[in-house]
């Protein structure tokens, strides 16, 4: 099936070109484009997208608009992955969008093939940072102790070795569907050990989770 992608930026002609690009690959689908907060996240009910590009031209990016996207499940139970292209990403800047739950940040002046590329890997669930990016959070972990150790977070005791399984791939940006097929469940089951995990951890959504599994070293316990 083909990859939908929504598009939302400022400038027509950015809004144009991405369309060309991204349309003659033949296994991504463009279907909407638009220059308005506020008609992303309609178009984003219509149309299901499975990829939302976004282009940000101003210091304060939505979040609100980015956090919502993240996490308004689809009816068949898909999440939307948001990507987003900028020409300078300031550290808060980064900090801010990563934890808001975009899959993906990118330079305005990336190629076509660059921007095909994270678009295919973001719809697969993967995490797509442009290099710059990428030297930085490396320059933040030599710098800084941001993942406490294991057991910092003694709330994970309650949790399943199955629960930690699937809080662990959601962590890594999976699907509900790519976490099931990773560990050979269904994809009923894989909501209801979130629905357990959520409840045991009092969390509230997805971008919790995420931000639970890191702090709690889930994230490096052993697949």
């Amino acid at each position: 099936m083909s990859i939908k992608v929504l598009i939302c930026d400022r400038l027509p002609l950015v809004r144009d070109g991405l369309r060309t690009v991204l349309d003659a690959c033949p296994d991504i689908d463009v279907v909407a484009t638009t220059d308005s907060s506020m008609q992303t996240a309609m178009l984003a009910r219509t149309h299901r997208p499975d990829i939302v590009l976004i282009g940000l031209d101003e210091p304060a990016p939505d979040l609100e608009l980015i956090r919502r996207l993240s996490a308004e499940e689809h009816p068949d139970g898909r999440l939307p992955r948001v990507v987003v292209f900028q020409f300078d990403y300031t550290d808060s800047m980064v900090a801010d969008l990563l934890t808001a739950g975009v899959k993906g940040l990118i330079s305005r002046d990336s190629t076509s093939d660059d921007v095909i590329a994270a678009t295919r890997l973001a719809a697969r669930g993967r995490t797509v940072l442009s290099p710059d990016i990428v030297d930085r959070l490396v320059g933040w972990f030599r710098d800084r102790d941001t993942i406490p150790p294991a057991g910092d977070r003694p709330e994970a005791d309650a949790l399943t070795r199955r629960e930690r399984e699937v809080l662990r791939l959601i962590g890594q940006g999976m699907s509900i569907e790519d976490a099931a097929a990773e560990l050979y469940i269904g994809v009923s089951t894989v909501r209801t050990h979130l629905h357990r995990v959520r409840h045991k951890l009092a969390l509230k959504d997805r971008a919790q989770l995420v931000a639970f599994a890191y702090q709690a070293g889930i994230m490096r316990e052993a697949a």
